[in-house]
């Protein structure tokens, strides 16, 4: 033991460099309490010159019998000390990017915050606005639907008296409405206030919830009625105008059919979600009512959707999760007995994306137990059951009798009765079906002062929310132009005018004249409406979308997982303002992580 303990006492003595008891002992950090430093003090105390005068040190057994394992440590403390320290090393490449790639996530997150709380401030408190003159022209706006608020949008107020005249005050995102109904979002998320939209623009503008019941183009007046519940009762008034822009969009289209408008649920208005909500539950718990005969169970729980366009198959898609996600862990009794089916009077759904994205949809639909009625027409329609006729794959054809506890009709729009009414106003609107036709800067064909947008014009495109939201932009640069045009025209007149009075400054005049031509020249060359085509997309159920995305010069078809998280965030983009940007990413998140609320209102 004692040799051991010379050993470890030499050994720490070459390494510290320490040729002196003294100096040995007085470079451990030890406690003052310990038997090392009594022994330091003593020899401090003494000092060094005199050998007799020198207390004897404790040896080296004895200290390390009475402290061994915290004298290992004090020398290990000692030696780390005095030893020369390797140079740090500089971070990884990896490292430095993760660390750059969390302060710019850090630093996003505040500056989305900020923009957040800076957009909010702005829309409590908007910059004042002016009324324009007087003796501008009036220009009317019927509706506030995509065309009309595109329209709106892009629109300087300040050129003209702008009047909006719409039953709903609201511009509603109609993408995002089957999701309404199953509770995924709130239906207020996906509306923004037509005030609201108003009050941002530079001038005033004025706007009157009303209907427009009649428009007479020879006298250039609208008819309008107040039918709302506090009045009591109809009124009538007459608003004039000197330009009108229609966007009044289209109504469900029956076809005729039997029994379609009494016993189904359209999908077109915030008041059809709703009615869809109330239904779905409606069925869900008369289904789970006591005594209930497995035949009405089964029929309660079939839910048939009539329309494979985008928004059958998305509320179809919709429809399913719902059971399976949250209606099926809280009554899972009847879970087993829900079924969907979609009927579609063509070959297949979705007829406007391509043949991979058709069959992955199809595919899909099954996985998820979603029966597709592929070539089915719907005959009759009563309240418990749909008649419809089926074409075989042999081309024969037989009638078929669908029990059902919800119908909803999402396929075929129709005229409205005031865009009926115009168009028997206007020979050159004879020979249309579809609607007010209209050339290639969307003027109304034998009018001169009349353009009409979005579902309610035939302007060679499908009636979609996106040709309606590109037509609404492409009229407001038109309008804009147009007031750039007669300000410029005055100009030009003005300044001809001068020349005759100030004969003076001819050359300057002229000079200035050539330059305003110029730039009423390139006003005036505006080219005509042209449609972009930029894609569709369609939620199917089970967290997958498809998407036909148009990409440079041809179209990228996707589906699945990856596609529903861009069809997210495609929709949050196109939402009106970042006040619905929040509230549908906030509903997002909170039917993750709650589920959708299963109350019957």
């Amino acid at each position: 033991m004692a040799s051991s303990s010379r050993t470890l006492a030499r050994l720490a003595g070459h390494q510290l460099g320490v040729t002196t008891p003294q100096r040995l002992l007085a470079s451990l950090p030890v406690s003052p309490l310990s038997p090392v430093a009594s022994a330091a003090q003593s020899v401090a105390r003494f000092g060094t010159t005199s050998c007799a005068r020198k207390p004897a040190l404790p040896s080296p057994s004895s200290v390390l019998a009475a402290s061994t394992r915290p004298l290992s440590r004090q020398f290990q403390r000692a030696y780390a000390d005095a030893a020369p320290q390797p140079p740090k090393k500089k971070p990884g490449k990896i490292r430095r990017t993760f660390r750059w790639a969390r302060r710019f996530t850090y630093l996003s997150i505040l500056g989305l915050i900020g923009a957040v709380a800076y957009d909010g401030y702005k829309d409590r408190y908007p910059d004042e606005q002016y009324t324009p003159d007087s003796q501008k022209k009036t220009l009317v706006v019927l509706g506030t639907g995509w065309g009309s608020v595109a329209f709106l949008k892009k629109l300087d107020t300040a050129n003209y008296n702008v009047v909006v005249i719409s039953p709903r005050n609201y511009f509603l995102f109609t993408p995002l409405l089957p999701s309404c109904t199953t509770g995924q979002i709130e239906h207020r998320s996906i509306m923004e206030p037509v005030r609201q939209i108003l009050r941002h623009k530079k001038a005033a503008a004025k706007f009157y919830e009303a209907e427009a019941t009649k428009i007479d183009h020879e006298r250039k007046v609208i008819k309008i009625i107040d039918n709302s519940d506090i009045r009591g009762a109809v009124h009538e008034t007459e608003v004039p105008y000197d330009m009108l822009v229609i966007g009044v969009g289209a109504e469900n289209a029956t076809f005729g059919i039997p029994g379609v408008r009494e016993h189904s649920c359209f999908l077109k208005e915030i008041r059809d979600a709703q009615a869809i909500r109330t239904k779905i539950m409606d069925c869900v718990e008369t289904a789970a009512f006591k005594d209930q005969t497995q035949e009405e169970v089964d029929r309660l729980l079939h839910m048939v959707v009539v329309g494979g366009g985008p928004t059958g198959v998305e509320f179809a898609g919709e429809l399913r999760d719902f059971f399976d996600d949250d209606i099926k862990k809280l009554i899972p009794e009847i879970a087993p007995r829900f079924k969907v089916t979609l009927i579609e009077a063509l070959p297949n759904v979705l007829p406007m994306f391509s043949k991979q994205l058709i069959d992955y949809t199809e595919s899909t639909f099954k996985e998820e137990h979603i029966e597709i009625k592929a070539k089915t027409m719907v005959k009759k329609v009563t309240d418990k059951t749909v008649e419809a006729e089926v074409t075989g794959p042999d081309g024969k054809k037989s009638l078929v009798t669908i029990p059902y506890g919800l119908l909803v009709w999402a396929t075929g729009n129709a005229l409205r009765p005031i865009v009926k009414d115009l168009m028997t106003q206007i020979p050159a609107q004879k020979d249309s079906r579809r609607g007010l036709a209209v050339n290639e800067y969307l003027v109304v064909q034998g009018t001169r002062d009349i353009w009409a947008v979005g579902d309610c014009a035939v302007a060679g495109y499908a009636p979609t929310a996106q040709v309606a939201s590109q037509e609404g932009a492409f009229l407001a640069r038109l309008f804009n132009n147009m007031a750039k045009t007669e300000a410029l025209e005055d100009k030009i007149r003005d300044l001809s005018s001068s020349l005759n009075l100030k004969p003076g400054n001819a050359a300057e005049a002229t000079k200035e004249i050539e330059e305003t031509e110029k730039q009423l020249r390139r006003i005036k060359d505006i080219k005509p409406f042209h449609y972009s085509h930029q894609g569709s997309l369609a939620y199917i159920g089970s967290e997958k979308a498809v998407a036909d995305v148009a990409w440079l010069n041809g179209n990228v078809a996707s589906g699945g997982k990856l596609t529903y998280f861009f069809w997210r965030s495609a929709y949050l983009s196109m939402c009106f303002s970042t006040r619905n940007r929040v509230l549908v990413a906030l509903d997002w998140v909170k039917a993750k992580i709650y589920g959708r609320d299963v109350s019957r209102e």
